[in-house]
């Protein structure tokens, strides 16, 4: 398990120019790391990855790891639908120092079963990086099958998956496949605790920007068998997993972070701010936050 149980998939701060607010970014790295992150993806979707440029990724791979100075892993989301673009993008921010890379089924293009095992493992043999692989049928259009995911994971490099399909049997299934040292994260905040009861060994979190010593808190009382405790958080903070969601991420989570003073609430377009009924929808479980976080 190289990348620890709690992965927080980090969102990018703008200002209200849509430019890169690094100073927010900076504040947030140390937030995540004082709350209980062992690890960041940078450029991952709740970093609105899909308009960032390449230059402004590489920027921020960066800018990250000379943050974190070796205190967290740092995982750069290099995935897309263009293999040999992926390869190329991977191969630089190998260069650049990164820990490992995180590799999303391809979008839109609706790869085969075969297209999908190909394309990642072109990429994969073409890296010494450890990859984590990233399955979200919601977001991509196509499910990565567990045969695949199998296959795959016999390649020497491909050492975790984040597993977004929310589909506990095919996440059972898959756990059962592979080997104990390949780990599977959940992908969705909200399922986290069934993941791991069923072998999981934590998650790529969005609410850890917000929660992380309660996620920390939750995986670490799972494992040490104290599963009432993690029960109870899980069901504490379940208003929080689902108010993430209110609408497209990571839209929810940058609002939340701006009341916590931790950055602005700016996106970039097509993404756009919350309505005022979806704001004060979040407001409720922010005041709740504020009392027992």
């Amino acid at each position: 398990m190289q990348f620890g149980r709690l992965v927080t998939a980090m969102i990018t701060p703008f200002t209200k120019e849509h430019q890169i607010d690094w100073l927010s970014l900076e504040k947030v790295i140390e937030h995540l790391i004082e709350t209980g992150t062992d690890a960041i993806v940078v450029s991952g979707t709740t970093a609105e990855s899909p308009n960032l440029s390449k230059e402004e990724k590489l920027k921020l791979f960066q800018f990250t790891l000379n943050q974190v100075q070796g205190r967290v892993k740092v995982i750069a989301g290099t995935g897309s639908n263009n293999t040999e673009e992926t390869i190329d993008f991977t191969k630089e921010a190998e260069k650049i120092g990164v820990d490992g890379v995180m590799l999303v089924v391809p979008y839109y293009n609706k790869p085969s079963q075969e297209g999908l095992y190909q394309h990642f493992a072109a990429i994969a043999t073409s890296t010494s990086l450890p990859v984590m692989l990233y399955n979200v049928p919601g977001r991509t259009g196509v499910n990565m099958s567990v045969s695949t995911m199998v296959k795959l994971v016999s390649l020497k490099n491909v050492v975790a998956i984040k597993e977004a399909s929310g589909d506990l049997t095919q996440i059972s299934q898959l756990i059962a496949s592979i080997p104990d040292d390949v780990a599977v994260y959940s992908g969705d905040d909200g399922i986290t605790l069934p993941v791991m009861a069923v072998g999981g060994v934590g998650v790529v979190s969005v609410a850890s920007h917000v929660i992380g010593k309660e996620m920390k808190k939750m995986i670490e009382a799972f494992f040490a068998g104290d599963h009432e405790t993690a029960t109870s958080i899980h069901q504490q903070f379940l208003p929080v997993f689902q108010g993430l969601f209110i609408t497209s991420n990571p839209v929810p989570v940058k609002y939340a972070l701006s009341k916590l003073n931790l950055c602005e609430p700016w996106v970039r377009l097509p993404l756009v701010e919350m309505d005022e009924t979806e704001k004060l929808a979040t407001d409720g479980w922010i005041e709740l936050l504020k009392k027992t976080v």
